[in-house]
């Protein structure tokens, strides 16, 4: 099959590659001229771990090239996808579709036969009718279909989430453009993964539904951390113990300060402004969206207490700004609240991220940016650990306990257990939820 992606971002290109990697010829598109010229130069513009090496071994087989000429690329395309940016629009918190619409425009134009139109952005219910409208309004000649194709792409684990699926969600209107996505997935047929085919609301709604729910997820047992903290628990313990739960799950159970990345804050904010728009308000995510800030905040609260009740003159290292590790992204992580906080409230702050400091240079002025976790903690006063980077896992307690003006750890991610960390030499334990 011909594919053409448009939009390199991290959706598009990771499913670009991969589809590549299936044995299909795929253009990837982008506006931007120095991406794609970095692409070109074999340099992933995202960190994921694999990508490079899966990219460079398409890019050699000759399934795999990059270009700026959307026309080219979509001429003679059996399926062309639209993976560009939907950002929360100012103001109203609704996903913002100009990119999507525009794509779609240009796509009409360049069109030359049979074409199916997949939306793979995240858009709000009825967008792919939209999408239709616009193909048809500026192409009335073309013969295409559309369709939705959600993607489930988790940053740090993507290739293996898209090479081995929970689920592959198409949605579609007919069997013309069933046909076709089913020959794109084929290699996922083949190995049995489960391909969900729908309708376009459903596909549509599947995936504000599963992340909605997640985020759900977390933002529970954040709730119930904080009780524990309250009545003498563990929330450790008692995510295990609801954990073992079929019907539960532990997954997504892990207390600590707020969910965050490009999907979950965007997402349910979209969600909910679908709800107010047909007058069934989303009453669980409007509310999910609200404690998850008030558990930032919380956050900062206990940084705070561990301090002295004052950051005012203290030096803080804080292992990890990106909302989770094995990625570069720091869209609406939880770092992006609490280290100007720090700062806010007088503190000197030194940062240590292996992947973080690319985007964080930018976003978070006024720390100091460091390589090495005892370095950050050298005569600090806290460390504070944010992201449960590996790195962060086995640290030599002792030695960074030893090198601390004043050897206190907050564990927001729970990493350690309280003993380890005292007999290591810190005077101060703080952890969420126990």
């Amino acid at each position: 099959m011909r594919i053409a992606m448009i939009g390199t971002g991290y959706v598009g290109l990771v499913s670009g590659v991969c589809f590549s990697d299936f044995g299909h010829d795929v253009i990837c598109v982008d506006k931007a001229e120095a991406k794609i010229q970095m692409l070109q130069a074999g340099k992933v513009p995202i960190y994921e771990p694999g990508l490079d090496v899966l990219m460079a071994k398409n890019v050699a087989a000759g399934r795999l090239s990059f270009t700026t000429d959307l026309a080219n690329a979509v001429k003679g395309a059996d399926a062309v996808f639209i993976a560009v940016g939907t950002p929360t629009r100012r103001g109203d918190g609704h996903a913002d579709l100009t990119y999507v619409m525009a794509a779609a425009e240009e796509i009409a134009h360049a069109m030359d036969g049979y074409t199916v139109v997949v939306t793979k952005s995240t858009v709000p219910v009825g967008t792919n009718r939209k999408v239709q409208e616009v193909v048809a309004a500026a192409n009335p000649k073309a013969d295409f279909d559309v369709a939705s194709n959600p993607e489930f792409l988790r940053e740090g684990a993507a290739i293996d989430d898209f090479m081995r699926p929970d689920r592959v969600v198409v949605g579609v209107e007919n069997d013309r453009a069933a046909e076709v996505m089913a020959e794109i997935y084929r290699p996922l047929y083949l190995r049995d993964f489960p391909i969900l085919t729908t309708d376009l609301e459903s596909a549509e709604m599947i995936k504000y539904a599963a992340n909605a729910f997640l985020a759900t997820k977390i933002t529970f047992i954040n709730e119930i951390a904080g009780l524990c903290e309250r009545v003498g628990g563990d929330v450790k313990e008692v995510a295990r113990g609801i954990g073992l739960d079929g019907r539960i799950g532990n997954k997504f159970l892990h207390a600590g300060p707020g969910y965050g990345g490009s999907c979950f804050p965007k997402d349910t904010a979209a969600l909910a402004r679908i709800g107010q728009e047909h007058a069934f308000p989303m009453q669980i995510t409007e509310t999910v969206m609200r404690v998850n800030d008030e558990v930032k905040k919380r956050m900062i609260a206990k940084i705070r207490e561990a301090c002295d009740d004052s950051f005012n003159g203290k030096t803080v290292a804080v292992l990890g700004v990106t909302f989770k590790p094995n990625t570069d992204d720091m869209r609406d992580a939880p770092s992006l609240t609490i280290v100007p906080a720090l700062i806010g409230g007088g503190a000197k702050v030194r940062v240590v991220d292996p992947q973080g400091r690319s985007e964080g240079e930018a976003l978070l002025p006024g720390v100091e940016w460091v390589e090495d976790p005892y370095a950050a903690a050298k005569d600090a006063d806290a460390v504070v650990l944010l992201t449960e980077w590996n790195e962060f896992r086995a640290l030599n307690l002792m030695q960074m306990a030893a090198e601390m003006k004043s050897p206190r750890m907050v564990d927001l991610r729970n990493i350690y257990s309280r003993d380890k960390v005292k007999k290591s030499g810190f005077e101060t334990y703080v952890g969420v939820g126990r």
